[in-house]
């Protein structure tokens, strides 16, 4: 592990241990200022990350200001600001909280998490910045905030679960879960953000999830907050994200946000990369064809099939129209998951979910439909919408004729007349 610098480490009471270990993690430079010189060494040194060594560091408002004003103005990439914390509720959403009983292990794997996301930022930058000027249109970096499109699963059935589920609920995307088993297949099946393990399990289940979490290497940078006692076995070193969180609801679910945002940050520049390496035919917000790549793609794919005289097939999904943006969003993302490399999708202003199904007959491809659909409505929630949340998706299918153009093929799909995958 290796630490890129410079790393500025803000403390009045200078801590040998931690800067031995930063040093031992290859971090170079490492810079040391106190609280009151901490936003004029910011400015001047402009460091890949920083680091508030002291949890019982008190800056007055004006400090407070100063420091946000200076750690805004460093240009991009993405810098890491990470602090210690004594409690959740001393958490801001800019920070990213450590608490203040974290070996120096474990700072070290926060700080080795978040830098890799700066990495993966400078050289989305860097490449948008080429393929631009080469002529190449590829799209920028959207500018909304990534916890507009984060979900959390919330895995737990004590009596804090319902509170915790609303307080979660009320910022980000939610997948609850009333067990390990079901919160592994989501983990599976879903795009995570964070994890807050609640009440209602014992030791031994809550230690063997853990477990398989820090086993699996998808996970080391998942944040997991735990609101049981973190079980002795388990070393925080190898898990970066692990966090207790305790106090009210809405103060765990504050002092998890921030190391969520910037997980979905992370899963948002390794979506752009994908959209990246196709030149711009991925739609970098739900890992399917653009609507301008599908239309190109489509003609060429009837002239093949009707070339080799194989089937092919298409569906379309459509949504009820009040349904929210996020969980539009995540139906694609979702889409792009189970469809064959092969296949090939698009999502359409409107929410609608088209997928071109190639070599598949439709006796085939009804039986892929279903499961997509089926997999849509028992994992997805939107929690906007008036009854139980459940996402039930219409589906039309139709398979190709020899006589087809895309566009009659499109139409016969876009029809209103529409069955209902059960």
């Amino acid at each position: 592990m290796s630490l890129p610098g410079p790393i500025l480490v803000v403390t009045d009471r200078p801590d040998r241990k931690l800067m031995t270990a930063l040093a031992g993690a290859g971090a170079f430079p490492v810079v040391e200022s106190t609280l009151a010189e901490a936003a004029q060494a910011i400015a001047k040194v402009e460091p890949a990350a920083v680091l508030f060594a002291d949890p019982d560091a008190a800056p007055v408002q004006s400090q407070a200001d100063e420091l946000m004003d200076a750690i805004d103005a460093v240009p991009a990439p993405f810098m890491p600001v990470v602090a210690r914390v004594n409690d959740c509720g001393a958490t801001i959403l800019d920070v990213l909280p450590i608490s203040a009983g974290a070996p120096n292990e474990q700072i070290i794997a926060r700080l080795a998490s978040a830098l890799r996301v700066r990495t993966l930022h400078a050289t989305v930058l860097r490449r948008i910045d080429t393929l631009r000027h080469n002529g190449t249109d590829v799209p920028l970096l959207p500018d909304t905030d990534p916890l507009d499109d984060a979900t959390v699963l919330v895995a737990g059935r004590g009596r804090g679960y319902p509170a915790l589920t609303v307080a979660v609920g009320q910022r980000v995307g939610i997948i609850g879960a009333l067990s390990v088993e079901t919160a592994a297949r989501y983990l599976n099946n879903r795009d995570v953000d964070g994890i807050i393990i609640g009440e209602g399990f014992g030791p031994p289940t809550v230690e063997a999830f853990l477990t398989a979490l820090i086993e699996d290497s998808r996970f080391r940078d998942l944040p997991v907050g735990i609101v049981p006692d973190i079980p002795s076995a388990i070393d925080r070193a190898r898990f970066a994200g692990l966090e207790p969180v305790v106090g009210e609801p809405e103060d765990m679910v504050a002092h998890l946000l921030p190391l969520v945002r910037v997980h979905a940050f992370g899963a948002r520049l390794r979506r752009h990369v994908t959209a990246l390496d196709a030149r711009g035919m991925i739609d970098p917000q739900t890992g399917l064809y653009t609507v301008a790549a599908f239309e190109r793609d489509l003609p060429r794919a009837i002239v093949d099939a009707h070339e080799r005289s194989f089937p092919m097939s298409i569906a379309r999904f459509v949504f009820p129209h009040d349904m929210s943006r996020r969980a539009r969003i995540d139906a694609a993302r979702l889409t792009s998951r189970l469809i064959r490399a092969a296949d090939f999708a698009c999502q359409t202003p409107d929410g609608a979910i088209t997928v071109v199904f190639t070599e598949s007959a439709l006796r085939h491809t009804h039986v892929i439909v279903r499961r997509i659909a089926s997999v849509m409505r028992h994992t997805m929630l939107d929690r906007e919408q008036e009854n139980d949340g459940r996402t039930e998706a219409t589906v039309t299918l139709a398979s190709l004729k020899a006589t087809d153009t895309p566009q009659s093929l499109l139409a016969r799909v876009c029809e209103p007349a529409a069955a209902a995958a059960e």
